[in-house]
């Protein structure tokens, strides 16, 4: 049993001599049974992951202290641990599955030695015995080709891809206790309930204890037995998740359950311009060879197909919504769009071919298709000042701006995007999953791009801050007159934020409509089980 009692956390801050040390988490409470689920629920910036990371002794210490407090492990003290006391606990007894797994994930590796190294590191295995243990934990969180993605690094794989990836990890000594860091955030609809369902018959297999920590209260209501819900570093309800999601006696509960994507976009104009068209757009990637087969060409393996002949049209002012599974292409064809990827087939930009550009060709045109990524964490550079992050496309594409103008657009755009302009000296680091999205969306945004590729650009978000960054995507389309590609796994805020939908599949597009149209009456077998899996995981 894993019981928390009064826990306190705290970071210093020497540059700040008014409020050298701040308290985030506060008294934090609860207790986890054998083979219980207990759900942590709120806010970004609530200390949902603060509280979690304290377990094992993984936030960065000394800057962050722990004033006061108690986590036992069956009697054991882990608070304030020394690091070699706590490494046969990390990974062996209690597993942690990170967030964000492209950030968690050493790009150095191949996935077979990063999820061989509990195995090897625990269990006393070595490379040979570990493999076939390595090779059942992919086919387990659903992998089909595991043995050929062994000798894959992280940055070859898609989100949703190394999401499974972080998992196996987390579940290959079998854990007492697994942590749950949001473990479903980069995965289709799908995917998410069969791993949810993995997850749920490996903890009733082992008796394995739950920590879930989610802002998706479809996922909560699913999984956990009770729920913690925390606002502030504070908990301010907890009890019996059914209890709770019907009837909340505190009103941030209520304010949580009630958030959900609505609404639509505003309509397209009648005469609305083409601005981004292909024709038959194909990408294809070399599978990789081992060295010896490759130095006497034993054989040849095909090219794998990420985009197979696929053909669309964006106008002015129009969502399309791409949706699939992971590994679907959606993700592919977007930078094959944006020349970010080499391609096959025609792309047209503003009435313009830029299929056979070349790279110096088209810098000129990158102010006019910018993108924002599914993890704004990783995709901001953490040596940069939010001032600098934001200003870079300035320097690059308009530097005859005078630094005065420069800083003076940055201020700007932060206000448009809903943060306060004195806050562009801080870093990323220092801003919650919300506000760096935000941040992500002004340095797209400055350059006054006529097409933005939103690539997940909410899946990391809990459900009022997804809401509140649709209203603004919706709101800088309407003023802006901006087309947006939006890729996407939740179907809930496709909906609320496109005008058409393609779904794709093994790189090809299965079907395509209107967004209520598909909706309503999807025609495909493999929509209608996207569709099921979406509505069914949030009934």
């Amino acid at each position: 049993m894993l019981e928390i009692k009064n826990l306190c956390v705290g970071f210093k801050n020497a540059l700040d001599k008014h409020n050298p040390e701040k308290l985030v988490v506060r008294d934090v409470s609860f207790k986890l049974n054998k083979g219980e689920t207990v759900a942590l629920v709120g806010e970004s910036g609530s200390g949902k992951s603060v509280t979690a990371l304290s377990i094992l002794g993984l936030l960065p210490y000394p800057t962050a202290f722990h004033p006061s407090g108690s986590i036992k492990l069956d009697g054991k003290e882990l608070l304030n641990l020394p690091e070699s006391e706590l490494i046969p606990y990390r990974g062996h007894r209690i597993g942690m599955i990170f967030q964000e797994p492209m950030t968690a994930l050493n790009p150095l590796h191949t996935i077979f030695q990063q999820i061989s190294e509990p195995l090897i590191l625990h269990l006393g295995m070595n490379k040979k015995t570990a493999r076939p243990k390595v090779i059942d934990l992919l086919h387990l969180v659903g992998f089909e080709d595991a043995e050929e993605r062994l000798d894959a690094y992280p940055h070859q794989l898609s989100g949703g891809q190394r999401q499974r990836v972080m998992i196996a990890m987390a579940l290959a000594c079998e854990p007492d206790i697994l942590i749950a860091d949001e473990p479903t955030t980069a995965l289709d609809v799908t995917l998410q309930a069969t791993i949810l369902d993995l997850i749920k018959s490996l903890q009733e297999r082992f008796q394995m204890g739950l920590l879930l920590i989610t802002h998706d209260l479809g996922v909560v209501s699913k999984m956990a037995d009770r729920m913690v819900v925390m606002k502030d570093g504070v908990v301010v309800e907890q009890g019996e998740t059914k209890q709770i999601i019907q009837h909340p006696t505190h009103p941030y509960t209520k304010h949580l359950i009630e958030s959900e994507p609505s609404g639509a976009p505003a309509a397209i104009p009648g005469d609305a311009q083409e601005v981004l068209a292909a024709h038959n757009l194909t990408v294809a990637f070399e599978k990789p060879v081992p060295m010896l087969e490759r130095l006497f060409q034993l054989k040849q393996k095909p090219d794998f197909i990420a985009v197979d002949n696929v053909s669309l049209s964006l106008c002015q002012g129009e969502t399309i919504g791409i949706v699939g599974e992971s590994g679907s292409g959606k993700s592919t064809l977007a930078y094959a769009l944006l020349r970010l990827v080499n391609s096959h087939g025609e792309i047209t930009l503003e009435g313009n071919r830029i299929d056979g550009s070349m790279m110096k060709d088209l810098r000129p045109l990158r102010s006019s298709f910018q993108i924002i990524f599914q993890d704004p964490f990783s995709s901001l550079n953490p040596r940069f000042s939010i001032d600098q992050l934001i200003a870079e496309g300035l320097v690059v594409h308009q530097p005859n701006l005078t630094e005065q103008e420069r800083d003076q657009r940055v201020s700007d755009i932060l206000i448009e995007v809903g943060l306060n302009p004195d806050m562009r000296h801080r870093y990323p680091h220092e801003f919650s999953g919300g506000q760096r999205q935000r941040i992500a969306i002004a340095r797209a945004l400055i350059l006054k791009p006529r097409i933005l590729v939103l690539d997940e650009p909410t899946s990391a978000l809990d459900r009022s801050i997804q809401a509140e960054v649709i209203e603004l995507l919706r709101g800088l389309q309407a003023k802006h007159k901006l087309s947006y590609l939006f890729i996407s796994h939740d179907l809930k805020v496709v909906r609320a934020m496109s005008h058409r939908i393609l779904v794709m599949r093994h790189g090809q597009i299965v079907e395509e409509g209107a967004v209520n149209e598909l909706f309503d009456l999807p025609k495909e077998p493999y929509t209608k089980e996207l569709l099921k899996a979406a509505f069914s995981l949030r009934s």
